[in-house]
């Protein structure tokens, strides 16, 4: 059993976190300096944007988890340490002076950035911010870390699950940063994950890299690719279970609790998109196969036209039906049926790949609903698929109108 629980990236036995504002942001009142701390070091994993343009950290990071070994995580936001002339070397420096603080080695720190790109990363702020930002560390403080690696996010992104693997409870939490710039092809954002589950650095990539592909692989809020997507989870086996290192019962279970995380953080992240005002969730069943069902949920979720719909509260049902003709999978549009559905109800608007009629008023109503389920029912197979994004609102242009300046 899967129980769903507070702490975020602290839930976990042995982590500790926090968070500062050390001067890269102008805002004095937003945190622009976060921290996660495993009391001893923790098996490792991460996936990493597939944009070729690529932050610094990321590089860092990549070289670090080299050996499938990390204690501690340092992000800033305000700045993405991304394509800059000397972004590997503060990347590094930043790694090696909270490693010094807390006498680690630098090659067990996982280095991240958020913000601007293009902009040189001035590191002083962040050195002589480290000792507030290590007296800040508390077993509370997983809110705080949540806030120093905000944007544009305007709400915390945190989840935390308890599961039993060998009779012992586990804990595995996550928190997340993501509001812009949002068409992972690999991983989304940064998402920092903790668990004090015992599993071996192999398995922990296994299953992150196999969770990823149903969950933030299938998150868009605007159709680009960020530079600087990460996810990285560190497990340092303080919940005394036997360590997992194959496939079998414990593994499956890991994989359902990291799968509860992940979910979570992606409806966070797509609710939360620059200018939303609506969580927007394409499921597709019925799909000849598990490829046909994502690509359709993909397409139908990135249309701008159906997220400007939906932000009107325009039941245009016709507009999921491009989206999937445009997609490129292999779908027989005579066999489709279209719903939406909300906490108001379900209502049919297309079967058989035609319109049907329906009440506007009835459509309106559920439309206007903070969650929106878009139903898609190909009739072609037994596969499913799920993404997830948001409405395309004034608000977006306005915040990216002016987000350098």
């Amino acid at each position: 059993m899967i129980k769903v629980i507070d702490g975020g990236v602290c839930a976990a036995t042995g982590f500790t976190a926090g968070g500062i504002h050390c001067g890269i942001r102008k805002n004095r009142t937003k945190k622009d300096l976060a921290l996660i701390v495993s009391e001893v070091p923790a098996s490792a994993a991460a996936v990493y944007t597939t944009n070729l343009v690529k932050g610094a950290p990321l590089t860092v990071t990549k070289k670090h988890l080299a050996n499938g070994v990390a204690q501690a995580v340092i992000c800033n936001s305000g700045n993405a340490n991304t394509c800059n002339a000397d972004g590997i070397e503060v990347a590094e420096n930043m790694s090696a002076a909270i490693a010094k603080a807390l006498s680690f080695s630098a090659d067990d720190i996982v280095v991240a950035s958020t913000g601007v790109i293009g902009q040189p990363l001035n590191i002083q702020p962040i050195v002589d911010g480290i000792p507030a930002l290590v007296d800040s560390l508390s077993a509370n403080g997983s809110s705080a870390a949540a806030e120093g690696i905000m944007t544009t996010d305007t709400v915390e992104k945190s989840v935390a699950v308890e599961f039993t693997v060998g009779g012992k409870t586990c804990r595995i939490g996550g928190i997340a940063k993501g509001s812009g710039m949002i068409h992972p092809n690999m991983a989304t954002m940064l998402v920092f994950i903790t668990t004090d589950c015992a599993i071996s650095p192999a398995m922990l990539q296994k299953a992150l890299s196999g969770d990823i592909a149903d969950t933030f692989n299938m998150v868009s809020v605007d159709g680009d690719t960020s530079t600087n997507d990460m996810v990285a989870v560190l497990a340092n086996g303080l919940a005394g279970n036997a360590e997992i290192t194959t496939e079998g019962e414990d593994f499956s279970t890991f994989m359902q609790a990291l799968n509860t995380v992940t979910v979570g953080l992606c409806r966070l992240i797509a609710g939360d998109g620059e200018g939303a005002t609506k969580l927007l969730e394409c499921k597709v069943t019925g799909a000849a196969d598990t490829a046909t069902a994502k690509t359709v949920a993909k397409s139908v979720i990135c249309s701008s036209l159906l997220k400007a719909a939906m932000f009107g509260a325009d039941a245009n049902w016709g507009r999921v039906l491009c989206a999937i003709g445009y997609s490129g999978a292999a779908v027989d549009v005579n066999k489709v049926d279209v719903s939406f559905c909300s906490a108001k109800g379900e209502i049919p608007v297309c079967v058989n790949g035609a319109g049907i009629p329906f009440s506007e008023e009835k459509a309106k109503e559920i439309l206007l609903e903070k969650e929106i389920d878009i139903l898609v029912e190909l009739n072609s197979g037994s596969a499913a698929a799920t993404a997830w994004g948001c409405d395309l609102t004034y608000d977006y242009v306005k915040i990216n109108g002016d987000y350098r300046t």
